[in-house]
């Protein structure tokens, strides 16, 4: 998750720190127009301590999305009830997306961070299909709580239209630098899962 202060804690081990202030930077700035020098001055560790931590920036970039795919699935199963409900469910996954923006950037909230990121690398890294991945569980997820009422093939239906009005909404919320549009995708997905 993004820090609001433009250092790392010195109490964290070299590699969280570097973490952190990579995830800060990256997110603030963009993956290409982020230096190594910038983010392990933020991390207060010397330019080694990258190499020695991650081999290279792309190797930093991948394990960066990884996490951030982890932190998505954490606030997700924060939001969703012990046994959810198919409406429940599909909610769970936008309250999680909502989440994700009302969180305390430094420079404010630009969006999803996975696509943000991937917007910047070749069709053939390595990092895009972790973000692709990160999508294809997010539709999955909606598609499983959607097959607890629904027959897979109208699951499947209904969890991609939800995915485009998600990620639409997430887009715009970017751009708007505000989870309003998130809220009220919420509100559609709620209306089209209504009857679940």
């Amino acid at each position: 998750m993004a820090l609001t202060d433009q250092t790392s804690s010195p109490r964290l081990p070299v590699r969280e720190r570097l973490l952190e202030a990579a995830a800060e930077k990256f997110y603030a700035d963009g993956v290409s127009a982020t230096g190594i020098d910038s983010i392990t001055s933020a991390a207060g560790v010397a330019k080694m301590s990258l190499y020695n931590n991650f081999g290279s920036k792309a190797a930093l970039v991948e394990v960066y999305l990884q996490r951030r795919h982890q932190e998505w699935i954490a606030l997700y199963k924060a939001r969703l009830p012990h046994e959810p409900n198919a409406r429940e469910g599909v909610l769970a996954v936008f309250d999680a997306y909502i989440d994700h923006a009302s969180q305390a950037y430094s420079d404010g909230f630009r969006g999803c961070a996975l696509l943000n990121a991937a917007a910047e690398l070749p069709a053939d890294d390595p990092g895009r299909a972790i973000v692709r991945q990160h999508k294809r569980d997010v539709e999955a997820l909606l598609a499983s709580h959607l097959a607890t009422a629904l027959d897979n093939s109208a699951a499947q239906q209904m969890a991609e239209q939800l995915s485009f009005i998600l990620e639409g909404a997430v887009a715009r919320a970017g751009l708007d630098g505000t989870p309003a549009r998130l809220h009220s995708a919420r509100q559609m997905a709620a209306t089209l899962a209504g009857g679940l």
